[in-house]
């Protein structure tokens, strides 16, 4: 089994909760904000993955089976390593939107 066939099922899960967030946040009127907050919250997982697998490789912690890969590689880390990050973030911003994560601050009684 290679990598990507791996990487696949985590990625349709993510996928699917994502969108069924969206449509949570469209009802609200928070797309703009779920978006945007999906999209910088990937590109900061992308960047430590991509930095950090490259240093496990080279320190020689782990590698990957030839046949197992795309064999496409950014430097030392093939491309699939990049969906797990990718899954993840999906993921979690739905279910952060699902959880009802994006609320107003309560307001202190006092004020």
């Amino acid at each position: 089994m290679t990598y990507l066939l791996l990487s696949l099922p985590f990625l349709a899960v993510g996928i699917v909760v994502f969108l069924i967030g969206a449509a949570a946040a469209h009802r609200t009127g928070a797309v703009r904000a779920y978006f945007s907050s999906w999209a910088a919250a990937t590109v900061v997982l992308v960047v430590l993955t991509a930095v950090f697998d490259n240093i496990m490789i080279a320190a020689g912690f782990f590698d990957y089976r030839e046949d197992g890969i795309s064999g496409i590689r950014l430097a030392l880390m093939p491309v699939e390593d990049f969906l797990y990050p990718i899954a993840g973030s999906l993921l979690l911003a739905g279910v952060w939107r699902l959880l009802g994560g994006e609320r107003e601050p309560q307001r202190r009684a006092d004020a």
